[in-house]
């Protein structure tokens, strides 16, 4: 039977709108551990981590706001889900913002070189491409430089964590959804070679077609795939309780085919489900779909 750690990161120090923090609650409130459990996984959730809030915080350093903050969360949680993986479960992280993905995704990398001495594979499910750093940072928020902190050395304070640099390989990144980068973050996305399959890709290749090939670029020569995904991929008309909403995104279908295709495939070791925020949502529709979104891709069987 397959055990899932639930760990809650109610981080709300990585971008402009409040209300991120809520996120976690929001999915436990959906079901999340009670239908997980009905998959016939040992579910045990580890509650939240301790996560200051900008009113108690210093602002410090306007190219990188509350970094310092943020890198102290994210190590804690790299320790805790290298913990959850090394006792043979699978860390599941419900956030947050999307820069707590520097400590989730530092984990399963560790965790990889540690116990099969190899790379992990990384999909990065997003309407953005999260590659910004600090110097190329047209708002300073962190929650779009995770991937570039794990791909490279910036932003330090994130990139630094677990010790070993880079987290993960271009050649095993890809990613998935994307939709709306800034100048400067194309040209960081193209010069990173890492793998992208924009809306474009999507609506001309169709989502079984790409997702097929993103877990085989993520999955072959690895220990596994984390998957990092953040509700933003999805339409706001599915998804309107996110912070940074982009039209033209998933559409349910899509969106379950996804996490469908990573079932399948058997290489899932680790999850994020992030940018959850209920303050900007309908009824909790967001945090249910995420729910649902987290069963499909730990195999929930339509027949």
């Amino acid at each position: 039977m397959r055990q899932v750690h639930i760990i809650g990161v109610p981080l709300d120090l990585g971008g402009n709108r409040r209300g991120v923090d809520m996120g976690p609650s929001a999915l436990r409130i959906a079901g999340l551990g009670e239908r997980i459990g009905g998959l016939g996984c040992i579910v045990v959730d580890k509650g939240d981590l301790p996560a200051p809030i900008p009113e108690t915080q210093t602002l410090r350093d306007e190219r990188k706001k509350y970094i310092r903050d943020i890198a102290k969360v994210c190590q804690k949680l790299y320790q805790t889900a290298l913990m959850s993986l090394d006792e043979g479960a699978m860390p599941l992280v419900l956030g947050g913002d999307h820069s707590l993905a520097a400590g989730s995704v530092a984990a399963a990398a560790e965790w990889a070189r540690k116990t099969r001495e190899l790379p992990i594979g990384l999909l990065w499910i997003d309407a953005h491409g999260d590659m910004n750093t600090p110097a190329t940072s047209l708002s300073g928020n962190v929650h779009g430089m995770p991937l570039a902190a794990l791909l490279g050395p910036e932003p330090s304070e994130l990139a630094r964590i677990g010790g070993v640099t880079p987290k993960a390989l271009p050649a095993h990144t890809v990613i998935i959804g994307v939709r709306n980068l800034d100048e400067r973050e194309k040209i960081a996305v193209r010069d990173s070679h890492v793998h992208v399959f924009t809306m474009k890709d999507i609506d001309r290749q169709g989502i079984a077609s790409i997702v097929e090939q993103a877990v085989h670029l993520a999955g072959q020569g690895t220990a596994g795939i984390h998957v990092s995904f953040d509700m933003d991929v999805c339409d706001p008309a599915i998804a309107p309780g996110v912070g940074t909403p982009v039209k033209g995104g998933l559409n349910y279908r899509e969106a379950h085919m996804v996490m469908e295709i990573v079932a399948d495939s058997g290489l899932l070791t680790s999850l994020d489900m992030v940018e959850v925020n209920p303050t900007l949502d309908m009824q909790n529709t967001t945090a249910q779909l995420g729910t649902e979104l987290v069963l499909s891709a730990l195999g929930m069987e339509i027949l």
